[in-house]
């Protein structure tokens, strides 16, 4: 169904790119039912839409009413006629309001229900006289199974986005071939920091000095049965399904990785990073689309105004994503190491952060960092970030927290726990030179003398120096003739031709 809401005075027969509403090229957006995917994918969305493009961006009912909730039930007031809101159902149980989706239960709904909704949404888009005819899917490159379907049964351009590196696309593409090649899967934490994990994987094109403790989450658990590592291998074994890639990633940062992927898939796009293409266009006043978000957490700006108060480069900040858990120990081992560093902090701790217990700190933690430390909500992450006051980063490495990092010219400690993280730590720690790794196990020792390392030492110093290096790589990247800005031209003129 659509949740379309537009002003009378904003149904104007010209998109901001001069197309006839009626031949307008319309693509339909569907991001995986997460909260970084559809950032992401909103994104990507919102700078279709400046190029002239009819919007139908795609949520689960059940994301939907936390989008309401975070945002305000009115909030589709005022969007534009040409960017609208559609959902469908999911096929799971109802769960809390706000409670994070089982994984192996969204993967296996993706795989096993979703299909037959978007087949109908499609459909309906196309008998329906008031949306441009459907040029194009945009799909969630880990919507595949769903997605592939639908643009093959009504004859539509499928275009994949992978909200990852392509060194994480690389390295999922591979998964497979680990098994076949004699690799037995890790089977917990321990096995990961020993000597097993340092086990060599040096047959990966355009991957240099990998280990089995670099590649993503889905093959340390992994048997020939589990849900998700299936539902991966047979995800991206999808890739050719596309006439063309998108990733979300700029030429300068991956380039061997990007050689090598685009000889395995046809028509691989580096774009991005797409925040800083959103920025660019806000400063020239030429974004109609500003005022369209798609956070499903309610964001608490009071952070900035505390910020405004530190010293520059005196914060770390201190967020591990939307749905990242720890133990109640681990916590507690982070929050003495912040308090024994004697460091100023911002820190984002999910109310869900500690999984099944509450997120309680030590009360000698509290009294300790009372005038140096601050707990907030989720807050406007893009924003902290390029704040002057904030000195290093402490996260999950989840790939919109990295990306958003190295634009930001911002050096990282890592703490990966799932997915692509494991192999976005090893290239922010060893290739891109920006970050240090912690401990699975974490210790508050450990932590203590990592942040010192990080906000006061010489190695700190040299890291924050190579991240702002990065920064202007990835501001050339998304100038006018950056190569993200090119490689978007080159993607619209591939799309528009069909």
């Amino acid at each position: 169904m659509s949740l379309e809401s537009s002003s009378s005075s904003e149904k104007k027969q010209m998109g901001s790119a001069g197309f006839e509403s009626a031949t307008k090229p319309h693509a339909v957006c569907i991001p995986y039912p997460a909260q970084s995917h559809i950032g992401a994918m909103l994104k990507l969305a919102k700078l279709l839409h400046h190029k002239g493009f009819h919007i139908s961006f795609v949520n689960t009912e059940f994301n939907h009413r936390r989008l309401a909730r975070a945002r305000g039930p009115e909030f589709t007031n005022g969007m534009l006629s040409d960017f609208q809101f559609l959902t469908i159902p999911d096929g799971l149980p109802p769960s809390d309001l706000d409670a994070i989706q089982d994984i192996k239960m969204l993967c296996e709904s993706t795989r096993n229900y979703m299909v037959s909704p978007i087949n109908d949404l499609v459909s309906s888009l196309g008998s329906n006289p008031s949306v441009p005819p459907v040029t194009c899917i945009i799909s969630d490159g880990f919507m595949t199974l769903v997605t592939s379907p639908a643009a093959s049964k009504f004859g539509i351009p499928l275009i994949h986005f992978f909200p990852v590196p392509s060194s994480a696309l690389m390295a999922m593409k591979q998964l497979r071939a680990l098994g076949e090649n004699g690799v037995a899967s890790l089977t917990d934490e321990s096995q990961r920091m020993n000597g097993y994990g340092n086990t060599p994987i040096n047959w990966i094109p355009g991957m240099k000095n990998m280990r089995l403790r670099d590649m993503p989450f889905f093959f340390r658990i992994a048997g020939s049965d589990d849900t998700l590592f299936n539902f991966i291998v047979d995800t991206v074994d999808k890739t050719n399904d596309a006439t063309s890639t998108i990733v979300h990633t700029f030429e300068a940062l991956e380039p061997d990785v990007l050689q090598a992927l685009s000889s395995m898939i046809p028509r691989v796009y580096a774009i991005g990073p797409l925040h800083l293409m959103i920025d660019r266009l806000n400063r020239e006043k030429l974004f109609a689309s500003k005022h369209i978000e798609c956070n499903l957490l309610e964001e608490h700006n009071e952070c900035l105004q505390w910020l405004d108060s530190k010293e520059p480069k005196s914060v770390i900040y201190v967020s591990f994503g939307s749905v990242a858990f720890m133990t109640r120990q681990q916590l507690i081992e982070f929050a003495m190491g912040l308090a024994n560093s004697n460091q100023s902090f911002l820190w984002v701790l999910r109310p869900d952060a500690v999984e099944g217990d509450t997120t309680t700190l030590p009360r000698e933690f509290v009294e300790e960092t009372r005038e140096r430390g601050l707990f907030s909500g989720w807050c406007p992450q893009e924003r902290v970030l390029c704040h002057p006051s904030i000195g290093g980063f402490l996260t999950h490495c989840g790939w919109n927290s990295t990306i958003e990092s190295l634009s930001a010219g911002v050096p990282m400690l890592c703490w990966p726990r799932f997915g692509d993280q494991l192999t976005n730590c090893k290239y922010i720690c060893d290739d891109w030179g920006v970050g240090l790794e912690i401990d699975t196990n974490v210790d508050r020792d450990e932590v203590e003398r990592l942040v010192r390392e990080l906000m006061e030492a010489e190695v700190g110093k040299k890291m924050r120096s190579k991240a702002m290096e990065w920064k202007k790589v990835a501001e050339e990247a998304v100038g006018e003739k950056g190569s993200s800005s090119i490689n978007m031209e080159k993607l619209l003129d591939e799309v528009l031709s069909k």
